[in-house]
Formats: structure tokens, C-alpha cells, sequence
């Protein structure tokens, strides 16, 4: 039994892009070594992601592909398309994603921005993403582009392994991020290198770790900051 499809005429279609299996999910909820016998704790499933697709992107993406590889073989010094970007284009939902190495993330970044065809001036926000079990790839920065020209959004996804996590930053290019980076840094523990100040900016300056990342623990750490005081019970205001 085979999941290919067939045509009218017998003749099998190609697969569909096979989906990024980044890791496996064990138990109800992710947990583990809990001791559970229910038998949720023997549930096994794949977390996967959407695999590379393939041209024709959506309906108001046409030629942005294609202009952007003739940028790049235009802009100096730039490498060329396949390299840039590695080849690997998702389009889920309608949306379209860019995975773009980190050597070249400034250079495409710049040549979305200032291209007349192109015209991604506007920059919504840097967040992170972390898989663990994806040896190579742990970290991930994500970038969502919006065209107010055209009228279309494109995100860029910038991988890096936990044993190296730096990232270049695109402060130069979209000076908006520059809060969207200290976050992704400060819950993540990403570096984008060039960054005029990248610190803290929620957590404190002193702390251990990076709460969003998916091997930070869960529970028994005591919070604490400097200089906070909290009221006695009896002294609080009361809302009765």
C-alpha cells in the first residue's frame, strides 16, 4: 500500500516535500520519568515541521524568487542564489519561509529591503526557536519580513547549533530589532553578533539560564530580584 497518488491515466505522482522531523515526542504531555502507568507514558510522536517546497510560491509572491536570485548575482561580492539560500524554500499555509544560512543573512536581508521588486522595508519582529533534538540546528532565529509596497510578507529562518549559537544582526538593516534580538537572546541564549547592546532585557542581568529553551527546568528555582520587597499579608491592599 502506497501513499503516492495516481493520475486518471494511471501514472504516479511524485510525493509531496518530505516533512523536517526535528523530534519525538514521548507521553501525553512531553514528559517523562514520571513513573506513569496509565500507558500515555508509552506514547511515541514525531514532531515534524514542513518540508522544503517548491515553486510556484502563492498567488502575490510571483517573481520574488526569481528577482532575488538576480539581486544577489548583481550585488557584489554576494554569493550566488543556491548558496545564499540555501536552496530550501517552505511554503505552508500560504506562507512562504526562507532558509538562509547565517553568512548570508545580512546581504539578503539588505537586497529584500532596498530591491524596487522586492521592497520588504518593513521588519516585524526577531523571535527563537529551540529543538534540542536536532543535532546541528538546536537554535533557530526567526525573522518576518512585510512588504507595505506589495502587500506581502516573507519570513527568513536562520539555523545555528547550540555548541556555536551566533547569529549575525540585522540591527544595520532593520533598526527595529533591536529590542526583538535582546529577548531572543535573553530567553533563548542566541548572539547576534554586531548587536550595538545586546543585554538582558527581561530577565535579570545576572541570571542563569534561558527560560524558553526546552531543556531550562520547570519549577523549584527560587526567583529572586534585587531590590524587590513584598508587603506582609496583613498589609496588603484587599479587594473584598
Amino acid at each position: 500500500m502506497t501513499d503516492t497518488p495516481e493520475t486518471p491515466d494511471g501514472a504516479v505522482e511524485p510525493a509531496g516535500p518530505a516533512p523536517d522531523v526535528v523530534r519525538t515526542r514521548e507521553g501525553m504531555f512531553g514528559s517523562s520519568g514520571t513513573g506513569d502507568t496509565s500507558g500515555y507514558g508509552r506514547i511515541r510522536r514525531p514532531v515534524a515541521m514542513p518540508g522544503p517546497g517548491a515553486e510556484p510560491l502563492p498567488d502575490g509572491y510571483d517573481g520574488v524568487l526569481a528577482r532575488l536570485r538576480e539581486a544577489l548575482s548583481e550585488h557584489e561580492g554576494a554569493p550566488p542564489f543556491a548558496d545564499a539560500v540555501d536552496a530550501v524554500v517552505v511554503v505552508h499555509r500560504g506562507e512562504v519561509t526562507l532558509q538562509v544560512p547565517r553568512e548570508h543573512l545580512v546581504a539578503v536581508a539588505r537586497l529584500l529591503r532596498d530591491d524596487p521588486q522586492l521592497r520588504f522595508e518593513m521588519c516585524l519582529g526577531t523571535s527563537g526557536v529551540h529543538f534540542p533534538e536536532d543535532p546541528g540546528a538546536e537554535l533557530r532565529a526567526v525573522t518576518h519580513l512585510q512588504s507595505i509596497t506589495h502587500g506581502r510578507r516573507l519570513r527568513l529562518e536562520t539555523r545555528c547549533p547550540d555548541a556555536d549559537p551566533h547569529v549575525p544582526s540585522l540591527f544595520a538593516v532593520y533598526p527595529t530589532v533591536d529590542w526583538h534580538e535582546r529577548e531572543t537572546y535573553d530567553f533563548f541564549g542566541i548572539v547576534f553578533d554586531g548587536h550595538p547592546s545586546l543585554t538582558r532585557i527581561e530577565m535579570p542581568d545576572d541570571w542563569d539560564g534561558h527560560p524558553q529553551r526546552k531543556d531550562y527546568p520547570l519549577g523549584g528555582i527560587g526567583v529572586e530580584f534585587l531590590g524587590a520587597q513584598v508587603a506582609p499579608p496583613e498589609s496588603r491592599r484587599s479587594y473584598s
